[in-house]
């Protein structure tokens, strides 16, 4: 239910537009904190489960937990949101992220790598609610500003992802000065961080933007029931081909960006660069695919979505052909890791924004959760994948093989032609 103080606090254009600004403020800040959490873990993660476990081969399984649960949280954190606003979904996720890290803490104090496995699983509730934060954005922006909105809340995360990596260290030798073991310092650091992103969500992020964007639109929350999210989300997609469309986008560019950032650093180690020159092609890939998200979501709202997202399947195939094609060209591979973070972020925001105007509001957070779920499996597996075509087949066959996949749905979206459904 809606509360009287949410209905009878957007009683004009003008409040509502000052609520939405307060909304992206909010929500900015929990990304930078909850950013930090996500990166310091991300960071040292597959260093320790390698120090516990003596295994280089289980160290691989610290990323495919956490993004395994990111996947996993998605669709409990959509139906939370769906039932009880933006801040239950969102601390649900936040809290899910404080007890991994708790639990990571515990492990690596008790040298279990099985249980600090467990924990990055839970750890994963932080990049769900980095998501979900995105869309968060968009419940009450004008139809030709949700891109814009939503593109501030992804640029947001380019701070506490910048920042969090550089603060692991500091935070071991804290953490070791007051008793915790080596590496512990960290996870309980990144607790902090979420602690501090749940704090602002859950104390700030007031009146709810999709609470308040309900009451005005006179919808409904979504009632109780088994597996409702997961239904509802696919019984959309079926009568709803602009949203179909615009996931298979998300996916699409998702699991290019994934399976040839994460074979980069080892197609560069193979050619004899060091890890200075690996760290400085990952940044300046990172910074395209999060810098200019302001602009990409300007270029959506003006030039429409979908030729957004044609222009970031140009970008990922262009990024395909130089990474196939590099050798041992440090700065061809450079040059397609940025186009691969800018294609990322098209169809990013681009996707992210068709998903939100073409389902009626009552249902958005069902399909939008279901986005971030098929966003991180196709993650999860083009990893997989990846390695598996690296490691057979070569760094140049990658590129061609995402670059198939990339131009074939490129194609598809072109030929199409999908038409935006009014949003209820």
């Amino acid at each position: 239910m809606t509360s009287a103080p949410e209905k009878t606090a957007v009683s004009s254009p003008d409040r509502i537009r000052a609520v939405q600004r307060r909304t992206l403020a909010v929500l900015s800040a929990a990304q930078i904190v909850g950013g930090v959490g996500v990166a310091v873990g991300l960071a040292l993660s597959s260093v320790v489960v390698d120090r516990l476990s003596g295994s280089t081969v289980i160290s691989g399984f610290a990323g495919t937990a956490t993004v395994l649960g990111a996947a996993l949280l998605a669709l409990p954190t959509a139906k939370a949101s769906g039932s009880g606003g933006r801040r239950a979904g969102l601390s649900l996720a936040y809290g899910a992220a404080l007890t991994g890290c708790a639990i990571s803490v515990l492990a690596i104090t008790l040298g279990s790598w099985p249980l600090l496995l467990a924990g990055l699983v839970l750890v994963g509730g932080g990049s769900a609610g980095s998501l979900a934060a995105r869309y968060a954005a968009t419940d009450l922006s004008p139809r030709d500003r949700s891109a814009r909105h939503l593109s501030l809340v992804v640029w947001a995360t380019t701070i506490g992802s910048v920042a969090g990596p550089n603060l692991a260290k500091p935070a071991d030798q804290i953490g070791m000065r007051l008793g915790m073991v080596q590496t512990a310092g960290p996870f309980a650091f990144a607790a902090l961080a979420f602690a501090l992103a749940l704090a602002v969500v859950l104390f700030l992020l007031r009146p709810d933007p999709l609470t308040l964007a309900r009451s005005q639109n006179g919808s409904q929350p979504a009632g109780p029931g088994r597996n409702r999210t997961i239904r509802t989300a696919w019984q959309v997609l079926r009568t709803t081909p602009t949203a179909r469309r615009a996931l298979v986008m998300i996916a699409v560019s998702h699991t290019a960006m994934v399976s040839v950032m994460s074979m980069t650093p080892v197609k560069l180690h193979h050619d004899g660069s060091n890890l200075d020159v690996i760290g400085l092609v990952i940044s300046l890939h990172i910074a395209g695919m999060y810098v200019l998200s302001p602009v990409v979501g300007w270029l959506a709202d003006k030039a429409g979505k979908v030729p957004v997202l044609l222009l970031g399947t140009v970008l990922l195939l262009a990024s395909a052909a130089l990474a196939g094609t590099a050798g041992h060209r440090v700065w061809q591979v450079t040059a397609a890791l940025v186009l691969l973070g800018l294609g990322w972020s098209c169809g990013l925001v681009a996707g992210s924004a068709l998903v939100t105007e073409s389902v009626a509001l009552d249902r958005r957070p069902a399909v939008q959760g279901l986005s971030d779920l098929l966003m991180n499996v196709c993650g999860a597996t083009g990893t997989v994948v990846a390695g598996a075509i690296v490691g057979g087949l070569g760094y140049p066959t990658l590129g061609l093989v995402v670059g198939v996949m990339v131009g074939a749905a490129g194609l598809w979206l072109a030929l199409t032609r999908p038409r935006p459904t009014p949003a209820g």
